[in-house]
């Protein structure tokens, strides 16, 4: 999928590992994917991005090629902030101690934390087709939960849903990337394919399911405190989303990140649903390029 890049896997936090690949030349960027996904999400705007940059795509925690540990009571081993601490140790591993930064969906979600413990790490923000996590719950109504029932299945006691996914994975995967995705033809068969199989291992489905419930709980205690500790993001953020999604429906999304950011924040929609990098790759490359 990353044809001329490198396969790298490096020590994370706590003795995991994070799996990613590497090509092109000049400025680091790192790439952050979303549910239910892998770096494979960026495999039609890497090569794009690899003629001005070097690209590194990573695997969460708890995703794809990299480590998934069990998740504890708290579920701070799925914390945005363990997930951030990873991806700052395998920058650093790649010998790239300060970097660009774009982050889809969960990869979203730890890219603006990344941003708000590692400031001096994060040149440029790029966030895709998401609200900050606090304000999302916030604003929760029939309409939010209809559209993210996910949110509230995912983080139930383990391992209700973790039973239920693994009972019919193939389903489950491509019913949820066929109700977010709104054009046709974006994913193929060998992609969803590819998705599908990387949730045949119960331990992403659990990873996952972790990832949700931190977000539920102990993420939303360090939002809480970074928010009154006054941090807000300090570098150029752009914020993307899909026009024909839920997030821009029903939030001001531009607005929910300057609330977050003392640096400029510009963005803009897309004709296309949540997957903007597969389903409006061209358009999600030339807004990337023009901003980092």
């Amino acid at each position: 999928m990353f044809e001329g890049f490198t396969s790298h896997t490096v020590p994370g936090g706590n003795g995991l590992e994070i799996a990613a690949v590497k090509g092109g030349a000049g400025p680091p960027l790192l790439l952050l994917h979303g549910y239910p996904q892998t770096r494979a999400c960026w495999r039609k705007i890497a090569g794009g991005l690899a003629r001005r940059f070097t690209v590194v795509a990573a695997d969460l925690r708890g995703y794809g090629a990299s480590s998934k540990p069990p998740g504890g009571g708290d579920h701070a081993v799925y914390s945005k902030r363990a997930m951030a601490a990873d991806q700052v140790a395998l920058m650093r591993a790649l010998g790239f101690p300060r970097f660009r930064l774009v982050g889809h969906d969960r990869g979203g979600r730890v890219a603006h934390r990344l941003a708000l413990d590692h400031p001096d790490a994060v040149e440029r923000l790029a966030v895709l087709d998401i609200c900050p996590t606090a304000t999302m719950f916030a604003a929760t109504n029939q309409a939010f939960a209809t559209s993210y029932y996910h949110w509230f299945f995912l983080i139930q006691p383990a391992d209700l849903p973790e039973r239920m996914i693994a009972n019919n994975t193939h389903a489950y995967i491509r019913q949820t990337i066929a109700s977010w995705c709104k054009t046709e033809g974006a994913f193929d068969e060998a992609i969803l394919r590819h998705y599908v199989e990387a949730y045949f291992d119960p331990a992403a489905i659990h990873g996952a399911c972790e990832d949700y419930r931190a977000a539920a709980g102990i993420d939303l205690v360090h939002d809480m405190e970074s928010d009154a500790a006054g941090h807000k993001l300090t570098m150029p953020v752009l914020a993307l989303w899909g026009g024909r999604g839920t997030v821009g429906r029903m939030f001001d999304v531009l607005a929910t990140w300057r609330e977050k950011s003392t640096a400029p924040v510009t963005g803009h929609a897309l004709d296309c649903g949540h997957f903007l990098a597969e389903e409006a790759p061209e358009e999600t490359l030339k807004s990337l390029l023009d901003f980092l």
